[in-house]
């Protein structure tokens, strides 16, 4: 599977982005897509994930009401909407493949990962 995010860039706080993770490949073996990001000096952390055969979606609580995960089979992308940005929101945002293995909250258990996209809230 391979995996592409898109759709980073420079928001005011407040604002709103639609990040994309485009999907190719071996799809069948994906059982959860989950989102991470990494601010500087920081540690990756858990953002979201969708299970992919239900689409039920899970996040990490500060930004539980305010992202949102949703998937669309037929433009073979998963995305990340994001509302009332907040400058602490600001990182690179990846999007990976769960191994089925481990805890689905650890990008340790992730792989396939799409190149990452920055995301700038600031005034």
């Amino acid at each position: 599977v391979q995996l592409q995010a898109s759709g980073g860039g420079l928001v005011e706080p407040g604002g709103s982005l639609r990040l994309s993770c485009g999907y190719s490949g071996r799809t069948s073996a994906i059982s959860v897509l989950g989102w991470f990001r990494q601010a500087p000096g920081k540690e990756r952390e858990y953002v979201g994930a969708i299970a992919w055969s239900t689409g039920v979606t899970e996040y990490r609580d500060s930004v539980k009401g305010r992202f949102s995960i949703s998937r669309d089979g037929v433009k073979d992308t998963v995305y990340l909407q994001m509302n009332q940005l907040k400058p602490e929101d600001t990182a690179v945002y990846f999007c990976g493949v769960f191994r089925g293995h481990g805890s689905y909250y650890s990008g340790d258990n992730y792989g396939n990962w799409g190149q990452g996209t920055l995301v700038t809230v600031s005034s």
